[in-house]
């Protein structure tokens, strides 16, 4: 059976001060988060107008992609809908049925496992196609972590942050990604797939791209940790690994936030901020590799991924780990797999 649409499923953002706070109870309903640390995460919104750079990015990103479904003849109209925000994934979906959409493809915006960045996924579909009845069947596309694509636009912008910092000794690399708790992190993968786990596929990814940008030494490192403190979560931490550097004698960085394909507020808050003057008050010369959804051969690789369902066309992988996916309808990669961290009293 063929496809007649493309579902782009993002995780979504305020796009105005008024939006803020009612984004926030979105992501964190259910989770017990005080309402004093929204408040602390809603100033960091409001230092950039209330407006997150997602959506816009992600308009930009399907733009790109449709320009690309074009030129390859490709007759595939593209939906957008969002996990946390408008246009929330349920109305998408309704609108696809009333357009007569019966079979379509979805492209999560995340490259990686794990709960939140891959089966939270299955079970926005599952609940969107609940929400609407008699829903087209969604088959969601496989996680990229390893495709040449993926990896080579990467790669580029470590090359060129490293160019923005010149011809200098010493300049050291460093990968982020979003931090997960440690439980969450080892339920992320079945015993006999372990390269499901989301930290090994962050860690595999950064090996690929420090390869491709010829980088022999490089760090990976996490970011935006929001748990209590009694939960461990991965670390370092990127801010306290620039301590760490700067007490080895290091004099310049450049931080490429591999876990992420677009601009989240995460990324230009904990890194074009928090880590930014971090490093200059060790005197440090910093810079940040950009994210790849604007680079063009991003949409290269959303189309290929998309061939791949479309014409049988090969898998493009750089590494063995697994590359879960395909999911039709929300339903799970594998018994078990990326099962939500059950939280104390639950």
């Amino acid at each position: 059976m063929g496809y007649d649409a493309l579902l782009w499923l993002s995780f979504g953002g305020p796009e105005g001060p008024d939006e803020v706070m009612p984004f926030l109870e979105n992501v964190t309903r259910g989770r017990g988060v005080p309402r004093e640390r929204l408040l602390e995460v809603a100033e960091h919104y409001q230092h950039f107008g209330g407006v997150s750079p997602i959506n816009r990015l992600n308009r930009a990103a399907i733009a790109a992609v449709e320009k690309q479904l074009a030129a390859e003849g490709l007759d595939l109209p593209v939906h957008f809908g969002n996990r946390n925000w408008q246009p929330m994934v349920e109305d998408t979906v309704a609108t696809m049925k009333a357009e007569g959409v019966r079979r379509a493809l979805v492209f999560p915006t995340s490259a990686y496992g794990g709960y939140s960045a891959c089966r939270q996924y299955d079970e926005d579909i599952e609940r969107a196609r609940a929400a609407v009845g008699e829903a087209p069947d969604l088959v969601k596309l496989r996680q990229f972590y390893d495709h040449p694509l993926f990896v080579a636009a990467v790669a580029d912008a470590v090359r060129a942050a490293h160019a923005e910092l010149g011809d200098r000794p010493g300049i050291r690399t460093v990968f982020t990604a979003h931090s997960i708790p440690e439980t969450a992190d080892r339920g992320s993968g079945l015993p006999t797939e372990g390269g499901r786990r989301y930290s090994r596929q962050i860690a595999e990814a950064a090996r690929l791209v420090a390869a491709e940008a010829g980088i022999a030494e490089y760090d990976v490192v996490w970011q935006s940790r929001s748990g209590p403190p009694q939960i461990p979560w991965l670390e370092p931490d990127i801010v306290d690994h620039l301590d760490v550097l700067h007490a080895q004698g290091v004099e310049a960085v450049v931080v490429s936030p591999i876990g992420f394909v677009s601009d989240h507020l995460e990324v230009i808050w904990d890194l074009d901020n928090e880590a930014a003057e971090r490093a200059a008050e060790h005197g440090m010369a910093f810079a940040r590799a950009s994210t790849p959804d604007t680079d063009p051969r991003f949409a290269e690789l959303v189309v290929e991924l998309i061939r791949e369902h479309l014409t049988d066309a090969p898998v493009r992988k750089l590494s063995d780990f697994p590359a879960a996916g395909c999911t039709l309808n929300g339903a799970p990669c594998a018994v078990g797999c990326c099962e939500p961290t059950k939280r104390p009293g639950r």
